[in-house]
């Protein structure tokens, strides 16, 4: 059974509306769609960066939701599926953008597991959307995949029609660029006098 990653979102949909929804009412996927429509434009905001792709991610999953619900057996959680449907959106969408193209191979080594994690500091969710925003989109959407969304490195890579190495090596990169990032930012934004260790 296809178990989806933890999310730091979800909501569980009732098997009556599911029902509804399999029977092809309007007014199911009328709920569905109000129900997902934060999460899902949520999540490509991150991956994408932009708030217009988001808002076409958004209509593009919720038109496969429509399309593809018979797809949808129950095996795992409504969200994981939907999920799922949203981060290949959005990846496909990257990937025609074509921007912020890294090769796929590690050009330093890994950075230990300790220092792949943002600092405890890092507590203003603006200062940390300003940061993200400067990052390439490749290197974006693997972090919030793997720190956001809790994706594997190898199931990152599969979305991306790339390997586990892509993945860790992007993972690295923007975590160092991402430290550089906040650093200074914070420096910048703290007010004077106020030293950060």
């Amino acid at each position: 059974m296809d178990v989806s990653p933890p999310s730091t979102f979800a909501i569980d949909v009732p098997d009556t509306l599911l029902a509804r929804a399999r029977r092809g009412e309007a007014a199911a996927f009328e709920q569905l769609y109000r129900w997902f429509e934060r999460p899902v434009f949520t999540l490509a905001l991150r991956l994408t960066g932009q708030r217009e792709e988001a808002q076409d991610v958004l209509q593009d999953t919720m038109l496969k939701l429509i399309d593809r619900f018979c797809e949808f057996r129950g095996q795992s959680p409504f969200w994981g599926w939907l999920r799922q449907i949203a981060v290949n959106e959005a990846l496909m969408r990257l990937r025609r953008r074509g921007r912020g193209a890294v090769e796929d191979t590690l050009d330093e080594a890994e950075l230990p597991a300790s220092e792949l994690m943002l600092p405890p500091r890092v507590a203003d969710v603006a200062v940390l959307g300003q940061a993200m925003a400067q990052l390439p989109d490749a290197t974006r959407s693997v972090l919030w995949l793997y720190h956001g969304e809790g994706y594997t490195h190898e199931e990152i890579g599969a979305a991306m029609g790339k390997t586990a190495s892509y993945s860790k090596s992007q993972l690295a990169r923007g975590t160092r660029r991402l430290r550089q990032l906040l650093h200074i930012d914070i420096e910048l934004l703290a007010p004077k006098g106020i030293a950060h260790g």
